[in-house]
C-alpha cells in the first residue's frame, strides 16, 4: 500500500450522459466514400464538423460575394504557381469568382517563366554553390522592364507584366495567370520587397522603378480592399509574411478614408499555419464583424478542391 494518501471519490456528483449537452452527434459523422462519387456527393459526405464546415462556408461566401458584386481577392505566393494551380485560379476568375489577384514578386516570376519557356523553379542548392542561382538574364529582363514601363507610363506593375507577355506572345501564354488577368481586365497587383526576388540580382533592376510600380499596385490593391465591406472575401494562399502585411496596411488605409470595411470573410490556406497570417488575415481584420478561417493543407490539393466546392455551391444557390 502506498504511503501517500489518495483522494476519496465516493462523494463525486455525477449525471447521465443522456442528459448532457454534446458538441458531436451521429448526424455530424461522415458518409462512406465510394468509387464514382460526384464532387457534390463527396462534399456532402464530409463530416459536419470543424474544418470541413469551415471549408464549405468559405466556398459559399465566395459564391455570395459574386452574387452581391463584392470583391473576391486572392493573395498568394510563388509556391501556388509552382504547384500547378494557376489554371484553376484563372478559370475561377474567368467565371467571375475572383475579382483581384495580389502576389509577391516570386509568383509573377514563376508565372512568366512558365508562360515563356514551359518550365520554372531552378535547383537552388546546386546553383547556389557555383553562384549561378537566379542569374537567368531573360527572366530578369522582362520583369525589370515591366517595372520601368509601369513607372514611366503610370501603369500597374502586374498590368505591365501582362502587357509585355501579350506583346511577346510566347508559346505557353495561355496558361499564364498574370496574362489571363490582363486579358480579363481584372487587377493582378505585385507587392515586391526589394532583394527578395532573383530579378533584383541583375544590373537591369532599377530600384526607383520597382518601388514606384509596386507602390502603385499597393494603391490599386487598397482601392479593391475598400469595397470588401458587407460580403467581400479575402483568401490568402501560401504567403506567410508579405501579403498578410500588405493586406493589413491596405485595410488600415481603406478604413482611414471612411470606408466601412467590415462584415466580410477572410481565410488563410497554407501547409502550416503561421503567426502573421493568423493575426493579419484570420483574426484582426474581422474583429469589427465577419468571419476568419484557417485551412491547413497542400496547395496542389486544397486549391482545386476549393474550386470544386465553389462551383458546387454556385450550383446550389
Amino acid at each position: 500500500m502506498s504511503r501517500y494518501k489518495e483522494i476519496d471519490l465516493k462523494d463525486l456528483k455525477t449525471y447521465s450522459a443522456t442528459t448532457r449537452a454534446s458538441k458531436v452527434t451521429t448526424e455530424n459523422e461522415a458518409s462512406p466514400i465510394c468509387a464514382g462519387m460526384t464532387i457534390s456527393k463527396f462534399l456532402d459526405s464530409l463530416p459536419s464538423n470543424l474544418k470541413a464546415d469551415d471549408f464549405k462556408a468559405i466556398a459559399r461566401d465566395v459564391v455570395r460575394a459574386k452574387q452581391k458584386g463584392k470583391p473576391v481577392i486572392i493573395m498568394f505566393g510563388g509556391h501556388v504557381i509552382k504547384t500547378g494551380c494557376s489554371p484553376v485560379l484563372a478559370d475561377l476568375a474567368e467565371n467571375g469568382f475572383i475579382t483581384h489577384f495580389a502576389s509577391n514578386g516570386s509568383a509573377a516570376i514563376h508565372d512568366t517563366e512558365l508562360a515563356r519557356f514551359g518550365h520554372t523553379s531552378e535547383d537552388v542548392a546546386a546553383q547556389l554553390a557555383d553562384g549561378s542561382f537566379g542569374m537567368a538574364e531573360d527572366t530578369a529582363a522582362l520583369v525589370n522592364l515591366a517595372a520601368k514601363n509601369a513607372a514611366r507610363n503610370c501603369d500597374g506593375f502586374g498590368e505591365s507584366v501582362g502587357s509585355l507577355l501579350e506583346e511577346e506572345a510566347p508559346s505557353y501564354l495561355g496558361r499564364a495567370l498574370i496574362h489571363r488577368c490582363y486579358k480579363l481586365g481584372i487587377p493582378y497587383t505585385l507587392h515586391v520587397a526589394i532583394g527578395t526576388d532573383i530579378v533584383h540580382q541583375h544590373s537591369s533592376a532599377n530600384g526607383a522603378a520597382i518601388g514606384e510600380a509596386s507602390l502603385r499596385d499597393f494603391r490599386i490593391f487598397a482601392n479593391t480592399v475598400a469595397g470588401l465591406g458587407d460580403g467581400g472575401v479575402v483568401l490568402n494562399l501560401g504567403s506567410a509574411v508579405i501579403m498578410p502585411e500588405v493586406f493589413l496596411k491596405a485595410l488600415a488605409v481603406a478604413r482611414n478614408l471612411g470606408n466601412s470595411v467590415k462584415n466580410f470573410t477572410t481565410a488563410n490556406f497554407d501547409m502550416i499555419q503561421h503567426y502573421r497570417p493568423g493575426v493579419n488575415i484570420v483574426n484582426r481584420p474581422v474583429l469589427e464583424g465577419g468571419n476568419g478561417y484557417a485551412i491547413t493543407g497542400h496547395h496542389e490539393i486544397m486549391i482545386p478542391l476549393l474550386a470544386a466546392a465553389i462551383y458546387e455551391a454556385d450550383a446550389t444557390y
